[in-house]
């Protein structure tokens, strides 16, 4: 008989609970842009629109490896979001605000 995911997740440890929050944060914090998109449940077209481009462009944009920050910012505010860079050195972390829009 086959068992419930909710009932595999419910029995494991609170040490395994921790370590798959984790692993899906760090996951989370390195999402594609088009899998940003997504879990903001917005289309391409959608997007496009509040970028006034079209869908292709945006296609485009989630597929580069390469870009300028003001696009990437603007591709995160029409999300709803906002764009922070920052430096991680050994000493810590400098927030960059020279390209804040």
């Amino acid at each position: 008989m086959a068992k419930k995911f909710a009932d595999l997740v419910a029995r494991r440890s609170p040490e395994s609970r921790v370590r798959v929050d984790a692993m899906y944060q760090q996951l989370r914090a390195e999402m594609p842009l088009h899998e940003l998109r997504q879990a903001q449940q917005l289309s391409q077209d959608a997007l496009a629109k509040a970028l006034h481009i079209n869908q292709a462009a945006v296609s485009k944009m989630e597929r580069r490896t390469d870009m300028y920050i003001s696009t990437l910012r603007n591709y995160i505010h029409a999300m709803g979001g906002e764009l922070e860079i920052i430096a991680t050195f050994p000493e810590g972390q400098v927030k960059i605000d020279n390209f804040a829009g």
